[in-house]
Formats: structure tokens, C-alpha cells, sequence
């Protein structure tokens, strides 16, 4: 009797299936990271910490541009998050977007607007709710002006939507452990100082919108 009363306690107690699929590029995928955890897995944890177990999948690819993660969204995340389950998306893309390749950014500024539109369309239909994390900093200053003026874009977008939007770029740009690891990198990507900041930025945003996916909620 005393075994079966502990089975009822563990059914009581179980928690909703929650997966979370990060898609985007090298950033998300934590190049760099002697740990191996990136920002996405440091999110992860910290909610596993916070007894909010989740199962998560890191689909991030270098050198992955929005036109990239466009094609591919689809077919990876419903592989992942089927019917029944408490799913939800990080998107974060830009960096390589605002590259420069002969001259000229490898996506235009309102083509990765117009990218981050049609997955936010995409992914309203299916009811995944949507976080998008902004394009971090990396070490050339011109870069960076490029990636702030897409951030203050995708931002709007996402308000368009209402969609939560976690901007970074001015933050990373004067955080000194993120600009010494990226420097020291490959002026790019930092190590594991660098990601654990990155993390610790994104989180209050993470809080508040994994809450609304554990409890069923697309209204964000």
C-alpha cells in the first residue's frame, strides 16, 4: 500500500511536457564556449534550477543567416514539438545578416525584417509562443553599428506582433568580460564568461516567458 501511495504522490506532482527549441545561428549554437552551454544552455539550467524542468533543443548553426533559419525552422521544430506537449521558440539572428561580403551585407536590413515577419507568421499558425533574442556584439565597431540598426528593427517588429524581444547589442558592446573574451577569441564569439553574461541579460525576459509556456499561454 505504502508503494502505491508513493506512485500517486509522483503523478500528482509531474510536470507539463515543456521543449523549447533555440534555432539560430553560431551564438545560439555557444561557439566559444570551453563549456559547451552557450547562452541557451545556461537558460536552460537555470530553469531546471528553479525546478522548471524542460526539455530543450539547440538548433543553432554557424554562419546561419535569417534566410537560412527561415528554410529550415519548420521541418526541425515539428520534429521536435509535437501535439499535446508545451512547446516554444528562441529566435536569434543578425550578426551574420549584417556581414559584410563584397561590399555589401549578406541579407539587407528589410530582408531580415521581412524574414523575422514571415517566421513570426509561421509560427503563430502552428501556436508556438515566441521569444526573439537581438544579435550580440562582436569586436569591429562598424559591424556593431550594423547590428544595433537591425536590432532597433527586428525589435519593432516583434512589437508589431507582440512578440517579447530581448535587445542586447548596447549591453555586450560595454560589458568588459564579453568584449575581452571576444577579443581574445576570434572577434566574434567570447568563452564562457562571456555567455554566462549574455545569459544573465536574457534572463528576466526567459523568466517571464517560459511562465507563459509551462502554463499553456500564447498570449505574450
Amino acid at each position: 500500500m505504502a508503494e502505491q501511495g508513493n506512485v500517486g504522490d509522483i503523478t500528482q506532482q509531474a510536470q507539463p511536457d515543456v521543449r523549447i527549441c533555440f534555432v539560430g545561428d553560431s551564438f545560439v549554437a555557444g561557439v566559444g564556449d570551453e563549456e559547451h552551454l552557450g547562452w541557451a544552455g545556461r537558460l536552460a539550467a537555470h530553469a531546471h534550477r528553479r525546478g522548471s524542468a524542460l526539455t530543450s533543443y539547440n538548433l543553432g548553426i554557424r554562419r546561419d543567416t535569417s534566410a537560412d533559419i527561415l528554410r529550415r525552422i519548420q521541418a526541425e521544430c515539428a520534429a521536435r514539438l509535437p501535439s499535446g506537449c508545451h512547446a516554444g521558440i528562441v529566435l536569434s539572428f543578425g550578426v551574420n545578416d549584417t556581414m559584410l561580403e563584397s561590399g555589401s551585407c549578406r541579407v539587407r536590413a528589410e530582408d531580415s525584417v521581412s524574414h523575422l515577419r514571415e517566421l513570426l507568421v509561421r509560427l503563430g499558425r502552428q501556436g508556438w509562443p515566441v521569444l526573439v533574442a537581438g544579435p550580440p556584439a562582436v569586436a569591429d565597431p562598424a559591424h556593431n553599428k550594423r547590428i544595433a540598426v537591425l536590432d532597433a528593427l527586428l525589435e519593432a517588429e516583434c512589437s508589431r506582433h507582440a512578440v517579447p524581444y530581448a535587445s542586447v547589442v548596447h549591453q555586450m558592446q560595454g560589458h568588459e568580460t564579453w568584449r575581452r573574451e571576444v577579443r581574445e577569441g576570434d572577434g566574434a564569439h567570447p568563452g564562457a564568461g562571456g555567455y554566462a553574461a549574455l545569459a544573465a541579460l536574457l534572463q528576466p525576459a526567459w523568466d517571464r516567458w517560459l511562465a507563459a509556456v509551462r502554463a499553456g499561454s500564447t498570449g505574450l
